[in-house]
């Protein structure tokens, strides 16, 4: 079987999982160097993560991802029904598909963090992604990314938006009502809440990936990659 280049940086990161974990096993993992291991799964993350992005980073690629999609804040789901009895429903439905647009706008913007995130892994984060569990990987680019990420993404998502006459309304209204506290301070304003819900998108496709490889490694056409994971089971 052909493995393409993602696949092939995918089963690398196997690899790399089991021999930084294990200090190589016996036969033939023990020609293969830990700093081998290292940059193996190096370029694993920068695979997982770039795949990720190019899901989501195009036209539709929050829209018709029903895993991702970014529906209405919680306070205008829940007044949907009377806001479409009063005319409003084309409204809310193109603000959904301008903050679905807006996420996908921002999200090509993450490939550099990610990448850099990767490129500075030390040891202890190593060590934090093979002891931890299905979503070390995920968690690993949250604890590195997020705060940076959604700097980056405000401005971009507040630009598509603002375009939407109804996302400068709910932010007007939610102004005041915020005061109160009785919503979310991520429901304050269209684009933070965007933004957040693009940042759990991003981080939930690249739980995806890492969740696929390490559940099925034997798809990926390696016997060495089912070997080395099937001993770890």
């Amino acid at each position: 079987m052909r493995l393409n280049p993602s696949t092939g940086r995918s089963a690398a990161l196997l690899c790399a999982l089991v021999l930084l974990s294990s200090g190589a096993g016996a036969g033939p993992l023990d020609a293969l160097s830990n700093q081998d291991a290292s940059n193996g799964l190096k370029a694993a993350l920068e695979a997982g993560s770039a795949a990720a992005v190019a899901k989501l980073g195009i036209e539709n690629g929050f829209l018709n991802n029903d895993k991702v999609k970014i529906k209405l804040p919680g306070i205008l789901e829940q007044a949907k029904p009377l806001l479409k009895m009063t005319g409003r429903g084309q409204q809310l439905d193109d603000l959904v598909v301008s903050m679905n647009r807006a996420a996908e706008s921002a999200v090509p913007m993450a490939k550099p963090l990610l990448l850099d995130a990767v490129k500075s892994m030390s040891v202890s984060d190593a060590k934090n992604i093979l002891s931890g569990g299905d979503t070390s990987v995920t968690d690993f680019f949250r604890q590195k990314t997020s705060a940076p990420l959604a700097v980056k993404f405000l401005p971009i998502v507040k630009s598509v938006t603002d375009r939407s006459g109804l996302a400068s309304k709910y932010n007007s209204t939610m102004s005041q009502i915020g005061k109160t506290g009785l919503v979310p301070q991520q429901q304050s304003t269209v684009e933070g809440y965007v933004t957040d819900r693009a940042l759990d998108g991003l981080y939930l496709m690249i739980g995806e990936e890492e969740k696929a490889i390490r559940s099925n490694p034997l798809a990926y056409g390696s016997k060495i990659i089912g070997k080395v994971f099937g001993s770890l089971k």
